[in-house]
């Protein structure tokens, strides 16, 4: 039997990284399923990210024609890990402080097994005592963060924030 691995993609230049991610899980013959932003889909297409996991794509919460109404839920009870890459600060702050208004918080606050997340940000973001203090409070809640790496930014800065790369 797969595994099921849902992928929350939120709204960063990282977000291109997320592909990579899901053509190897899928590779790997895992079922994939991707819940997204609308930041995140000027990053990534639609028709990219449901034509390599073979799945359809989650983002619009009051989108007639979903297989369920409450598809956040469902997605959440189907996923075996679930892994938010890039995750952003603001999707780092929305779940830490249980703010849910979109397709991914919703899911994020749904769901109740292993969850990874691979931040991605400005190195003077990832350094914010705000995110550093969202960080915690997630990792106290168990929480797998994927620590960021050093190096050169989208942003023409060097610092810490580049999201881990998905082979690793």
């Amino acid at each position: 039997m797969k595994k099921h691995v849902l992928i929350g993609i939120s709204g960063g230049i990282a977000a291109y990284k997320s592909l990579t991610l899901i053509r190897s899980f899928v590779k790997n013959d895992y079922e994939v399923k991707v819940v997204a932003t609308d930041h995140a889909l000027e990053f990534v297409t639609p028709l990219t990210i449901e034509t390599l996991s073979g799945n359809k794509l989650y983002n619009n919460m009051f989108q007639t024609g979903q297989e369920r109404t409450t598809e956040h839920i469902a997605l959440a009870q189907w996923a075996d890990v679930f892994i938010v890459a890039p995750a952003t600060a603001n999707i780092i702050g929305k779940y830490a402080h249980g703010l849910a208004d979109d397709a991914l918080s919703t899911t994020l606050l749904a769901y109740k097994k292993i969850l990874f997340m691979a931040p991605a940000m400005n190195d003077a973001m990832w350094d914010n005592e705000a995110v550093q203090a969202n960080l915690k409070i997630l990792q106290n809640r168990g929480v797998k963060i994927l620590e960021p790496r050093s190096g050169f930014l989208a942003c023409n800065s060097e610092g810490k924030g580049r999201m881990m790369e998905p082979e690793k």
